[in-house]
């Protein structure tokens, strides 16, 4: 290549509108090579510098990291396969990023406009999330509720009515009902608190399968009840529920076991779960009501029954 068809590194950089520190710096990463050296020592570079140059420049505009833009450029003139998967790998970095801005805004708003005397104990409660926030401790709060002999199907089945995906965009509100649902899902539970133990109370005796599947089906009946606005009471989904907690125990519905069905589910009733799944309405508006608001409902469809038979 003749001298006249090289661009020395102050030319280069006038041409393509960046400093001569910038295209040292390229150089020295590897990502613009050098065609030669002059007399003097003095970098000298090929005609295609400059178009390289400028698409080293537009790849680190997009956010490109330098070993991606490498890969990148290694690929020669296809720029397809290694550019598809860089642009596809930035794009998904990006949307975690925004959606941990839009978390931190509504976090922001949410402590700036409560009362001062709350304050403290929601920037303990927003603290203790990270943004965007992860649902692994809630998760793991319905992992060691559920029943030890539950099927991995059920299991995740429950998970994923449980455990609420955090909303892209977030309100204040909804923030504050993240953070409630996390600092529930970590909050100290000591062996001798009844909280958790609680809640297996209704399953020990049974064959957990048997119940969850017939307490789903059950709460698919329920919920069409609630999106009506139909009253707690007799009925179909009433009697499945019944039908889900003696089949798994191997007895028969009778008035009696419907009396025995509603003082054990009394005692297991926990204000913290009833919270619990309020919370969960408030990050999961819906026409569909949580598992939490179906099993009240039934719980007191029950109870009514239960008095009626008595009365």
């Amino acid at each position: 290549m003749s001298p006249e068809a090289l661009l020395s590194i102050g030319e280069l950089a006038r041409r393509a509108g960046v400093t001569v520190k910038t295209v040292r710096f390229y150089s020295d990463l590897g990502l613009l090579p050098e065609a030669s050296r002059s007399g003097g020592g003095h970098r000298r570079y090929g005609p295609k510098a400059l178009d390289r140059l400028r698409l080293i420049r537009s790849l680190r505009a997009l956010g490109l990291p330098v070993p991606e833009v490498g890969r990148v450029l290694d690929e020669g003139d296809g720029l397809t396969g290694a550019l598809e998967n860089a642009l596809d790998t930035r794009l998904r970095e990006l949307g975690s990023e925004m959606a941990a801005l839009r978390w931190r805004e509504a976090a922001l708003q949410l402590v700036r406009d409560c009362p001062a005397e709350e304050r403290a104990e929601r920037l303990r409660l927003v603290g203790a999330v990270s943004a965007p926030p992860s649902t692994a401790a809630l998760a793991r709060f319905w992992r060691g509720a559920l029943p030890a002999r539950l099927s991995a199907r059920l299991r995740s089945a429950i998970l994923d009515h449980a455990v609420p995906r955090p909303p892209a965009d977030p309100t204040p509100a909804q923030v504050l009902a993240f953070a409630r649902l996390h600092a529930i899902a970590t909050a100290p539970c000591p062996a001798a608190d009844p909280r958790r133990p609680a809640r297996h109370r209704t399953d020990a005796d049974c064959r957990p399968d048997v119940l969850y599947d017939g307490l789903f089906d059950a709460y698919s009946l329920a919920a069409a009840d609630l999106r009506t606005g139909r009253v707690p009471d007799r009925g179909q989904a009433l009697d499945c529920f019944v039908t889900a907690h003696a089949t798994a125990r191997d007895l028969p519905d009778t008035p009696a076991f419907r009396r025995r069905l509603h003082t054990l589910l009394t005692r297991a009733a926990d204000p913290v779960i009833d919270r619990y799944w309020e919370l969960t309405g408030v990050l999961t508006p819906s026409p569909d009501p949580t598992l939490g608001a179906v099993h009240e409902w039934l719980r007191s469809a029950l109870g009514d029954d239960v008095a009626r038979a008595a009365g």
